[in-house]
């Protein structure tokens, strides 16, 4: 079989998942550093005082 070029449509589409992984991979980002944040202000086990039921 002949070595041909890629069409143009493949390209487009490799632009779009690499956009698309790029964006997915910043949101798994976001939300591993707010959990970090939130599990690293916890003392012992214990909610914050804001989050305690009063």
């Amino acid at each position: 079989m002949a070595i041909h070029r890629d069409h143009e449509i493949h390209g487009r589409r490799f632009g779009r998942n690499l956009g698309l992984g790029l964006v997915l991979g910043a949101f798994v980002a976001l939300v591993f550093g707010l959990t970090v944040v939130k599990i690293s202000h916890l003392e012992e086990g214990q909610l914050p005082a804001s989050e305690a039921k009063q």
